[in-house]
């Protein structure tokens, strides 16, 4: 099949260079990429409605003849409707269609079709609106639905891609050997290709889904993998001595098995492996990241480097720095504070004692990558909140000494095997219990009119000396009708509901300075409540809030209100995350409950991913992956099942470079050229 990657879909019948250009739209050049051009939907025909059984407006589909010439006219407007009726042996339809000036030469007269589309109801009775069809001496039952562009029809698409497979050979080469096809009983790549478009029934079209989505995923996964390989890189730092029992003897308390566990994993890197180590570190919010992190810089800088800290806002930056200037309040080592906003004489020092190594330890934001800023000899680079920074921010600090070792730490739970692609270019520790000190923060679900009662227990709160955070998911008025912006909502409750209790107001259209300022006075109790965006997602440690209102949950996916709710219970005090929403089906009911049963970041991880799909924790980019043409990273099964055929393939064949996985090399190739990674040269 490779080479008809490197054939043009001009060459197949009807498509000439208008449609190249409308296909091109679409990410498709080649017939190889029209073949793998996968529907988006699919439209069942295999289930015939009789015209006398519909009774009511939906989508069907019916098996009928044209009985009737057809009607056009032009309404206002300029748009163009075509009428006709069709009848089968228990009665007549109208079919009406839009702006289809072609379609009274498509079908014919006393010929018999499919009909598939929306019945509607008017004045006159019902109506199939724009139905697809087809003759029935085609016999496709299941019908394939394609993502379209602007003069591109689905059933163009459609058309093409069955003129693209008839250029298919009978033996096609597949990229995955024979004896992992049998192993787990994948069907063969031609066959599968020719039922995921035309399938004669859903059985075949289930097993043609897997296979592919299977093979999407093995490619991957190997191809991380190989990215993976590719990064490690031969270290200048090295670490001959674990310093990880002297620091846990600087600390108030004593680390979690966990904790422990994490930073032994970082150790081992750094002191076993030529390569420099790449580790992630994840671990739920309050699960003590800080400190594992705070471990390994002291190892490190105690084996004579520097490490560098580099959080994602100013204010967090200026937090860390206090904690860790605290921490080593007693040690040789020289804390340094290294943001945008200091005052450039400020900045001018610390990097000057970044350059001769007077400062060990620095905690900064993207201030360290910039070309002003030097090291004397960077052994470890820390990134706080990993999905904050991108890949070429990591580079860049990394560039700052001679391969140092990389750790990055990320509040957002994500389900294991998925994390293993996501991160597929670092290795992982995950932190999966919470300090004992820790108090589960208790969750309700109440809805709008309980409202006045939150806010009764929320001055009750305050009454204590304790804060309250209130998250609205809008700033600006009227983009939906019924949610308030967080400026309204600060407004009216310092109007109506708190006009003896400070109120500030905190949303992603401050300016950065604003943002902070207010987040630092709320810090300080300065602020009674916060009303916010969801801007403090990622935001300073304030152990003094207890309470977490959370205005329409229902427009928050499971893992951001998980993060929401961790900005509270982190002092000794009881907290409260209340979740109001008037807007409970059956299914966010559902999800919302979720989060009142539990306050564990991984099942909750887990449920959102089932529920909602990979959004919350991709958002659009999907983290930088490649785009995948039609596996599903919700889909746990098949994640589990490519990372069991992945890891099979390395044990049998050993490395890649075997000749008997070219074809699954040119695939990885293929897919990760997508995506602009180059992983196999």
């Amino acid at each position: 099949m490779s080479s008809l990657y490197q054939t043009s879909v001009s060459a197949l019948a009807g498509v000439g260079k208008k449609r190249v250009e409308q296909f091109e739209k679409l990410g498709v050049t080649t017939v190889g990429e029209l073949i793998r051009f996968y529907p988006r939907a699919y439209e069942d025909w295999s289930a015939v409605t009789p015209i006398a059984d519909i009774t009511e407006e939906g989508v069907c589909c019916i098996k009928a003849v044209v009985g009737a010439a057809m009607s056009n006219a032009v309404l206002p407007g300029g748009r163009f409707l075509t009428k006709t009726t069709v009848y089968d042996d228990t009665g007549t339809l109208g079919l009406v269609f839009f702006n289809n000036r072609y379609v009274s030469q498509m079908l014919a007269y006393g010929a018999e079709y499919f009909f598939y589309g929306k019945v509607t109801r008017d004045s006159r009775g019902l109506q199939m609106i724009a139905p697809t069809f087809a003759s029935v001496r085609g016999g496709v039952y299941i019908h394939p639905v394609y993502r379209t562009t602007a003069g591109l029809a689905s059933k163009t698409i459609e058309g093409a891609v069955q003129k693209a497979l008839r250029l298919l050979p009978e033996a096609v080469g597949d990229p995955l050997p024979e004896p992992i096809r049998k192993a787990y009983g994948l069907c063969g790549l031609r066959q599968s290709l020719c039922d995921i478009h035309f399938p004669s029934d859903a059985e075949a079209l289930e097993t043609a889904r897997r296979r592919l989505v299977t093979e999407e995923l093995v490619v991957l996964n190997l191809g991380m993998r190989a990215l993976r390989e590719r990064s490690r890189t031969r270290s200048g730092v090295k670490i001959r001595r674990d310093y990880s029992g002297d620091f846990e003897k600087l600390l108030p308390f004593r680390l979690t098995g966990a904790q422990r566990r994490a930073v032994a994993d970082c150790v081992n890197d750094m002191m076993c492996k030529t390569s420099q180590m790449n580790r992630l570190v994840q671990g739920d919010v309050g699960s003590g990241k800080t400190a594992v992190a705070a471990s390994v810089c002291y190892t490190v800088i105690c084996n004579g480097f520097q490490a560098a800290f580099m959080a994602p806002t100013e204010i967090l930056a200026a937090q860390h720095y206090e904690t860790f200037r605290r921490l080593f309040a007693d040690t040789d080592v020289n804390v340094g504070l290294l943001t945008g906003s200091l005052k450039e004489s400020e900045k001018k020092r610390v990097r000057r004692e970044l350059a001769d190594g007077s400062v060990q330890l620095v905690v900064g934001t993207h201030a360290l990558i910039t070309d002003k800023t030097a090291f004397c000899n960077l052994g470890l680079a820390v990134t706080d909140e990993q999905h904050r920074f991108g890949v070429a921010q990591r580079a860049k600090l990394l560039s700052k000494g001679e391969n140092p070792h990389l750790l990055v730490m990320s509040a957002t739970p994500i389900p294991r095997t998925l994390g293993l692609i996501i991160f597929g270019d670092l290795d992982i520790s995950v932190i999966d219990e919470l300090p004992p000190h820790r108090k589960p923060v208790r969750t309700v679900l109440r809805s709008g009119r309980q409202r006045d009662k939150v806010y009764q227990f929320i001055r009750a709160e305050a009454a204590q000396g304790r804060q309250a955070y209130i998250v609205c998911p809008l700033v600006e008025e009227g983009e939906t009708e019924g949610l308030a912006s967080a400026e309204e909502y600060a407004a009216e409750l310092m109007l109506r509901h708190f006009p003896d209790i400070p109120v500030g107001v905190v949303h992603g259209q401050l300016k950065s300075a604003e943002k902070d300022a207010v987040m630092d006075a709320f810090a300080k109790n300065e602020y009674k409540i916060l009303v916010a965006t969801t801007v403090i997602e990622v935001g300073v440690d304030v152990p003094n809030a207890s309470v977490m209102m959370i205005e329409n949950a229902e427009r928050f996916g499971l893992s951001q209100l998980h993060q929401l709710r961790g900005r509270v219970g982190r002092g000794e005090a009881q907290s409260y995350c209340v979740l109001i929403s008037d807007r409970l089906s059956a299914v966010t009911k559902q999800r919302l409950e979720v989060m009142c049963a539990t306050n564990d970041g991984f099942k909750i991880a887990d449920e959102d991913l089932k529920m909602r799909g990979p959004g919350d924790f991709f958002g659009e980019r999907q983290h930088g992956l490649p785009q995948l043409a039609i596996a599903d990273f919700a889909d746990t099964e098949s994640l589990g099942l490519s990372q069991k055929i992945a890891d099979d393939i390395l044990f049998r064949y050993h490395d890649l470079r075997n000749d008997e996985l070219n074809l699954l090399r040119a695939e990885i190739d293929r897919l990760f050229d997508r995506g602009g990674h180059n992983t196999m040269n």
